[in-house]
């Protein structure tokens, strides 16, 4: 299950205590390099669109909701996943919750992958909650892409950090935002 370290106590022996935490400083992030694998995404028949476009209805929270407990089964130190009802009231509903900010592709009417940024304008800060891609479409530069998409969505926002929480043992996930520029943060003590 996806968690929320900022708001959650967790046991002595959870995984999030010793979780990496990554930070992207927004004002620095140069993306060019990355461009050239949106285009090729786009090319080759993936879309990428989000919530507010799709409509945040009840039928696409549902769909976003299946998708992101698909791409998430797998990931090191998931107990399990949300039920619907949860997700809607942990994700869809918090305040830093904007549709704008969820991207998902699209291929051939197939939701492949998604990715929620939510925004904390209070501590200028915007916060990747879950990157992910159904396992048949993994490895085409798809996080990528979606991942350019949320900084470009938290930089409009106006927001200087962007934040991403990870299970030690997720290498992939990890490996990805260091490629971006995500260098590791240690948050300060409340």
């Amino acid at each position: 299950m996806a968690v929320d370290a900022a708001r959650f106590d967790p046991a002595p022996d959870h995984w999030i205590r010793n979780a990496v935490r990554l930070q992207l400083d927004l004002e620095a992030f140069d993306g060019t390099q990355f461009v050239p694998c949106l285009r090729r995404c786009q090319q080759s028949g993936i879309g990428f669109t989000t919530m507010a476009v799709l409509g945040d209805t009840a039928e696409c929270r549902r769909a976003l909701y299946e998708l992101d407990k698909a791409c998430s089964a797998g990931i090191p130190g998931q107990d399990g996943f949300y039920t619907f009802d949860e997700y809607v009231e942990q994700r869809m509903t918090p305040p830093g919750y904007y549709p704008r900010g969820v991207v998902v592709a699209v291929s051939h009417g197939v939701w492949a992958g998604m990715a929620a940024t939510s925004l904390r304008p209070d501590e200028g800060c915007a916060v990747s909650d879950m990157t992910g891609v159904l396992p048949g479409y993994r490895g085409r530069g798809i996080s990528v892409a979606m991942k350019l998409l949320a900084i470009d969505f938290a930089r409009s926002n106006g927001m200087r950090w962007l934040w991403a929480l990870h299970h030690p043992a997720n290498a992939a996930a990890i490996g990805m935002n260091r490629r971006l520029g995500f260098a590791d943060y240690s948050p300060p003590a409340r």
